[in-house]
């Protein structure tokens, strides 16, 4: 008597909402060829997705709900450069410079895979003294704020109180994911230039022989962050 033989199921092969159910409940791995690190780099950024978003809802709700006029930021995060006075200059350089370590991100990663080192290297020095930079210029925003206008997380001399501390908490939450992968981004960068993930030499952060997911996964952590300021600059600085 012959021997009845299962069918091979191959994840995808089944169309539409059925295949999504089939391919999630059939013994198929969901990360099946992923890094570890890559796979739990995505869980983490979206856990910090939700945060991010709690923070920004609860300032949009706040903000629409006061009864104290809300200060304009355009006034607020103003300079005065040569005698002009210029709105959100700082903000704006701040920003540009961010959007532009994402590209010397991306190309670091490009690099890194084709096992260009000492380009892949000076690459991820470039972001991070970028992302340095950024770090920076909000250390002095915030001096501004705190020693010439008075403002503090409980209050604020211009306006509503919760300006203070809806500033202070969604700004530093980010400044602090920044300056974390500043000083990753020169860890990886060191590796990188001994050469550890190509011969695979022990130690903190140190990939799987000749490959670089950790500078993929370095740019997964880097591009997240720029994309949350670009959120964070379109409603506390923009609205």
């Amino acid at each position: 008597m012959a021997e009845s033989v299962a069918p091979s199921y191959e994840p995808g092969s089944i169309p539409g909402l059925k295949g999504v159910v089939d391919d999630w409940g059939s013994d198929q791995r969901a990360f099946k060829g992923v890094p570890w690190g890559k796979a739990m780099m995505w869980i983490f950024l979206l856990s910090d997705t939700f945060i991010f978003s709690c923070f920004l809802v609860s300032y949009m709700s706040v903000r629409m709900t006061t009864t104290v006029p809300w200060p304009v930021p355009s006034e607020v995060f103003a300079l005065t450069l040569f005698g002009q006075h210029i709105p959100l200059i700082l903000i704006a350089i701040m920003t540009f410079i961010l959007i532009t370590s994402s590209g010397t991100m991306a190309m670091a990663v490009k690099f890194g895979y084709e096992k260009n080192r000492k380009v892949c290297f000076w690459l991820l020095i470039a972001t991070a003294l970028f992302g340095a930079s950024f770090v920076g210029m909000q250390a002095f925003e915030w001096t501004k704020l705190i020693v010439e206008e008075g403002v503090r997380p409980w209050g604020n001399p211009m306006g509503a109180a919760q300006f203070g501390a809806s500033f202070f908490m969604i700004t530093g939450f980010h400044g602090t994911h920044v300056t974390i992968g500043v000083i990753f981004l020169f860890i990886v960068a060191g590796k990188v230039w001994r050469g550890s993930l190509d011969e695979e030499r022990p130690g903190f952060m140190t990939g799987r022989k000749g490959r670089y997911e950790i500078v993929e996964t370095m740019g997964l952590y880097w591009h997240f962050v720029d994309l949350v300021w670009v959120f964070i600059f379109a409603f506390f600085y923009l609205w």
